[in-house]
């Protein structure tokens, strides 16, 4: 039998790559941006939602910032 592959065709290694920065600028924004609200002097050193949003929204702008970095190297 032949295997059917779903979805459009394989990715190349320019999106593969540019997948893998923009996780990882994502993981490395939100992760940073909570370390700050649980650490930073001064603060409650609570994480609250509010705290969980703004890392979601800088994880985000983390992302797209690396993936037009990454294209913009292209």
């Amino acid at each position: 039998m032949t295997e059917q592959q779903q979805g459009p065709g394989p990715e190349g290694p320019e999106e593969a790559r540019r997948r893998r920065a923009g996780v990882a600028a994502f993981v490395v924004g939100m992760v940073g941006t909570l370390a700050f609200f649980a650490f930073f002097p001064g603060l409650p050193h609570v994480i609250d939602w509010g705290a969980i949003l703004v890392a979601l929204v800088v994880g985000g702008l983390a992302r797209w910032g690396c993936r037009v970095w990454v294209t913009r190297g292209r």
